[in-house]
């Protein structure tokens, strides 16, 4: 079985800060961190190598600082990881991206599962998984919750998170599948894992190197416009009632009033 796990550096959420004049995320001097939702789609794919054997290959896009990120995905026990990093690359949206990611997904050969996290923190879109599969003709799930089965006759069984519980899903492999924190518990490195980490060779690919159409990645290929980003400011004013909760609610509803606002009147039983 050939795995492919789709994973994005992202920004520490503690740290994100936004260039005011690119409207972009400002990545230099601030910490990065696989994506959180990936994790859970990196332990997924190590744990059906273990169970159906195979290899499992971790994919990223993004610039040459994601190669700490694939050698963490080495650490954990990926067999092989590609950084598809190029200046041409830089700038895409949701749509750009998918279209790349699936590219070098065909370039890779015949997969039968691509694991992604639900969606990316940065963005929180949660559109770039869909994407990749419809731009290679699979058939994809969503916010899965649980592998429950592969079988040799290429057919997986899955549970997929919904409000208020699960649908179980039968489909054909190949698939792709976008996976939620219900999933497993994703495992900590181990000291071998770190030491072939370190001597681990990452596979670069620029744009010449796949089969893709120029005027579909990038900021050419991206018709999403960020017009302004903007940090809401904080809120202020407002009042905070102490002491006994009957009497709080009481001058609560007493300015209510006095401010002209219409409260219900509760209807006596009886």
């Amino acid at each position: 079985m050939k795995i492919v796990v789709c994973i994005k550096q992202v920004p520490d959420t503690t740290n994100v800060r936004i260039n005011p004049e690119t409207n972009t995320l400002m990545r230099e001097g601030v910490e990065s961190i696989i994506n959180p939702f990936d994790m859970y789609a990196l332990e997924e794919g190590i744990r059906l190598k273990e169970k159906h054997g195979g290899t499992v290959i971790a994919l990223s896009m993004g610039p040459p600082q994601v190669e700490s990120a694939l050698r963490e995905a080495i650490s954990l026990g990926v067999d092989e990881t590609i950084l598809m990093s190029d200046r041409a690359f830089a700038g895409a949206d949701t749509l750009a991206t998918a279209y790349t990611l699936a590219r070098g997904i065909k370039k890779i050969g015949k997969v039968d599962v691509i694991l992604m996290g639900r969606q990316a923190i940065d963005g929180d879109t949660g559109q770039v998984g869909p994407g990749v599969a419809e731009n290679l003709g699979l058939p994809h799930v969503t916010e899965i919750r649980k592998i429950e089965q592969i079988d040799e006759d290429g057919t997986i069984i899955v549970e997929r998170l919904l409000e208020d519980g699960y649908v179980r899903l039968k489909s054909r492999l190949p698939i792709l599948l976008t996976v939620v924190k219900e999933i497993n518990e994703p495992r900590l490195p181990s000291l071998k894992g770190k030491m072939a980490a370190k001597k681990a060779e990452i596979q670069n690919w620029k744009s010449e190197d796949i089969d893709l159409d120029a005027q579909r990645i990038g900021l050419t290929g991206s018709p999403t416009q960020v017009m302004k980003i903007f940090t809401p400011p904080k809120p202020s004013g407002g009042k905070i009632y102490e002491g006994d909760v009957q009497q709080a609610v009481a001058d609560l509803l007493s300015e209510l009033r006095s401010a002209g606002i219409p409260i219900g009147q509760q209807k006596e039983e009886g």
